[in-house]
């Protein structure tokens, strides 16, 4: 009876083939976009936490004023078994200008930068987004040399051997060579850092042999703000985690990615209210049938599984069909990243992150919803009485 009502159920299904049809393709789409939504959210949040933390040190141990460098004091956090790699720097805010050449047609620029003071070959052990930092270390230890991010150095119009401006904020102004650019694809980053060696910052700011803090890499990143509490209690210092930095963001992207599948998941709903229509007309038409298959011992369990396996079915061919579109589309935006604007997003290309939980999910989500849909009607169409109809 089993194999009759399936077959039962492939028969009403032919008899409407364009309403079947588009419900099928109604779920599709909508379990389509759903994935993609997906896909592309969790490589969003994936490329924006991998640059980050390319260019961003797990932990930062600072004070509330410059203090003397400590060889003794870098060596005690150095030897904690967390961590890979250690290195002193020095920062400051400022105004970053360059000066216009009206023989070359350039134009004057002021902004802001960050500059770091930093050891070159320290550095990028701590940030492997620096390893350019490494090459320019002959460069940047020369005096007054500085780096500047690539995106910074382009809205400025400045190139290696090009003098800038630099101010602080209590208005003392120097030279500074251009050393070189770097770039690590965070427009936040980009645009905003510049570095140049700790001496050379201390001379600027006034701080000679003195410096903020410690920059601090780990062997697991996600252990940053248990070992930064651990290495601040330690060493006097207070600790600032790259979660604490970028928390509140991640959380908002999380948040995103929430609402972007509630409001992708109500078009999986219209197109289960199309398989539910399409069941309700079937029954409607098909009551004389249904009451002649009772009358000849169907029972009502039967009649229930028919029009259940109904809805089922068109529920899977359009789950399937749109997780198979979903992966296609997933996997031509791997290969071809969609770009983005660096400025507005802080990354310069949306990647997609394909994870195997989302497919199931949805999966899940978008058949048990079309089971529910068919299930009123089926129920409606087992409870009809074959006695009154038939009379």
């Amino acid at each position: 009876m089993q194999n009759f009502s399936l077959f039962l159920a492939f028969k009403h299904i032919q008899r409407r083939k364009l309403q079947s049809l588009l419900t099928i393709l109604g779920v599709a789409v909508g379990v389509m976009v759903l994935v993609i939504a997906l896909s592309l959210t969790n490589g969003f949040i994936s490329e924006l936490l991998k640059t980050t933390l390319r260019a961003t040190p797990h932990i930062s141990l600072l004070s509330y004023a410059p203090f003397a460098d400590d060889e003794e004091l870098l060596n005690k956090i150095a030897k904690h078994p967390e961590v890979v790699a250690v290195a002193p720097f020095i920062t400051t805010e400022a105004l970053i200008a360059r000066r216009a050449n009206s023989q070359l047609g350039i134009k004057g620029y002021q902004g802001y930068t960050k500059i770091m003071g930093i050891d070159p070959r320290l550095e990028p052990k701590v940030l492997d987004s620096l390893s350019i930092i490494a090459r320019q270390a002959d460069a940047l230890a020369e005096d007054r040399g500085i780096v500047l991010g690539n995106s910074l150095a382009a809205q400025m119009n400045v190139y290696n051997g090009d003098e800038v401006l630099i101010q602080n904020i209590n208005s003392k102004r120097q030279k500074f060579n251009v050393a070189g650019s770097f770039r690590v694809g965070n427009e936040l980053i980009d645009s905003l850092i510049s570095f140049t060696s700790i001496p050379t910052l201390q001379d600027f700011m006034g701080e000679e042999g003195k410096i903020s803090g410690y920059h601090i890499k780990l062997k697991d990143p996600e252990k940053a703000s248990e070992i930064g509490l651990e290495l601040a209690t330690k060493t006097g210092l207070y600790s600032q985690s790259w979660q604490n930095i970028f928390s509140g963001l991640i959380e908002q992207l999380r948040l995103q990615k929430a609402l972007i599948a509630v409001v992708v998941f109500l078009i999986i709903i219209v197109a289960s209210i199309g398989i539910a229509n399409i069941l309700i007309l079937t029954v409607a038409e098909k009551t004389e049938e249904i009451a002649i298959l009772r009358a000849m011992g169907a029972s009502q369990r039967q009649i229930l599984t028919v029009f259940t396996l109904e809805g089922a079915l068109l529920g899977v061919s359009g789950t399937v069909l749109g997780i198979v579109l979903g992966l296609l589309v997933s996997l031509y935006f791997k290969i071809k990243p969609f770009p983005l604007p660096g400025d507005l997003y802080f990354i310069t290309q949306l990647p997609v992150q394909i994870q195997i939980k989302d497919f199931l999910q949805v999966s899940l989500l978008s058949i048990i919803t079309s089971v529910l849909a068919g299930f009123i009607p089926a129920k409606r169409a087992a409870s009809l009485n074959p006695v009154e109809i038939l009379r």
